[in-house]
């Protein structure tokens, strides 16, 4: 059986769109207006003490809104998939005890199709194994790594972007340990028709252009703002994990702070990944297909 999700409904209301569409504003005054608490659906916004990169909301923004699942652990932290939705169903039973309409607001797609669908039961991480797989992809890349996983397991490779380490090591892993690897669990869907959501789904997007400005200024603007000294911050507090040190902008923090990078190269790099990771948005959004898209 999946792991359970929360049980959307009338109540709730899914706000998405690729990244710096422009979320966090229209988010506020929907809430504003809907009497509504806001869930975030960002895989990033659950580490403590990464803000800038995450581009949470800030203190005021949140004293507008109450906000959930921001802050939930520390950066050095594991935190999957089903640890989100358990998160998520306790925020929900929360807001609905008050009487709070529910927002939800964000671009990850893996936690709103898991949202929609639940997580099928996967075998826990064993570090042995997911060790030695970091270490070749260290070595040799993630592309090798994938090249691996599509001989053994084409369909679930389908669904998993060739740089997404993270999850191709998690797929691996779980052939190694399994010797099977169920296509559900990177977001295929069964069934011949798409599943819906029970609640509306508004996205939020901007022309592909003006898109790639806003990304660009976001990532001068992060720096700017003092992601080198946040990530230096972090580090000296316990770490990054490896999840939270994949992500645009601290990946490059990090890579800058090692002497790998210069500042402005880290920045170049911050805008281009974060304009790939805008382009896989828009194609993982499209497969909702009872989304209704909206201009920012």
């Amino acid at each position: 059986m999946p792991a359970p999700a929360p049980k959307l409904a009338a109540d709730c209301l899914i706000l998405t769109g690729p990244t710096a569409a422009g979320k966090t504003a229209v988010a506020l005054r929907m809430a504003e207006r809907l009497d509504a608490e806001i869930l975030s659906v960002d895989s990033v916004s659950v580490y403590r003490g990464l803000d800038i990169g995450a581009a949470k909301p800030t203190t005021a923004e949140r004293a507008r809104v109450p906000h959930h699942l921001i802050d939930l652990v520390k950066p050095v932290a594991q935190f999957s998939v089903a640890d989100w939705l358990a998160a998520a169903v306790a925020a929900v039973a929360d807001c609905r005890r008050r009487g709070k309409r529910i927002l939800l607001v964000g671009g990850t797609p893996l936690y709103l199709r898991c949202l929609r669908d639940g997580l099928d039961p996967l075998p826990p991480s064993d570090p042995v194994i997911r060790a030695r797989l970091q270490a070749e992809a260290a070595a040799g890349g993630s592309e090798l790594l994938y090249r691996r996983l599509v001989s053994r397991a084409p369909a679930a490779a389908g669904t998993i972007h060739p740089h997404d380490t993270k999850r191709i090591i998690r797929g691996l892993e779980i052939l190694e340990a399994e010797g099977s690897l169920p296509d559900r669990s990177w977001g295929s869907s069964a069934g011949d028709q798409p599943p819906r959501f029970p609640c509306p789904v508004l996205v939020l997007d901007l022309p592909r252009r003006l898109l790639a400005e806003r990304i660009d200024r976001r990532a001068e603007a992060m720096f700017a703002r003092g992601l080198l000294d946040e990530t230096r911050a972090a580090l000296a507090a316990g770490g990054i994990g490896p999840t939270a040190a994949q992500a645009a902008g601290y990946a490059e923090a990090l890579a800058c702070l090692r002497g790998e990078l210069t500042e402005p190269e880290a920045i170049a790099r911050t805008a281009r990944r974060t304009r790939q990771l805008a382009k896989r948005q828009r194609t993982w959004l499209r497969s909702f297909s009872d989304a209704v898209w909206i201009s920012g």
